[in-house]
């Protein structure tokens, strides 16, 4: 198969996805290497299309997945210990934390992909940072820091912010 019949195929299915696509599955559907892959979605990222790279897969912006959902940011602020309370929060919630977002006074802004939509998905990015030992990028700047939620809609949105403020868990609540 031509590289640029590929690349093709790899926007069809990410147009149609209603999850993140793995670059490891994209591989094997086409019978080459992950970094074959990888290099792909360089590649069309480079022509100026929105694709993001997700600790579940890749995403691309306005295809399915990214329809219909309510987005907004909110401000956190808590220690490292109770990152686990917060996300389960906003998943028992209905809602999904799409990203994590410091502002490093050096750097600027740095966000992570996090895209987080259930309890297991919380527990597996927990067990993540635990087994590589890695820190959260909240405790750069001593635990304030911005999440995307993704919801069905604002009243959900509203909900999930009101368990936050009752754990004391947004910023501005400190």
């Amino acid at each position: 198969m031509e590289p640029s019949v590929r690349r093709e195929q790899i926007m069809s299915i990410l147009k149609k996805a209603t999850a993140p696509v793995s670059a490891t599955a994209l591989a094997k559907s086409f019978q080459v290497s992950r970094q074959i892959i990888v290099g792909d979605i360089a590649l069309i990222r480079a022509t100026g299309i929105n694709i993001t790279a997700t600790p579940k897969g890749y995403v691309l912006h306005g295809g399915v997945f990214a329809e219909d959902r309510y987005t907004s940011k909110l401000a956190s602020g808590h220690t490292a210990e109770e990152t686990r309370k917060e996300l389960y929060a906003i998943v028992d919630n209905g809602g999904e934390v799409i990203d994590v977002i410091v502002e490093h006074p050096i750097y600027g802004e740095l966000s992570g992909q996090l895209n987080i939509a259930s309890r297991h998905d919380a527990d597996q990015f927990l067990e993540k940072i635990k087994h590589t030992q890695a820190n959260l990028l909240s405790e750069l700047t001593q635990g304030v820091h911005l999440h995307t939620i993704a919801c069905k809609d604002k009243q959900t949105f509203d909900r999930i912010f009101q368990s936050l403020s009752t754990l004391g868990l947004l910023y501005h609540d400190k």
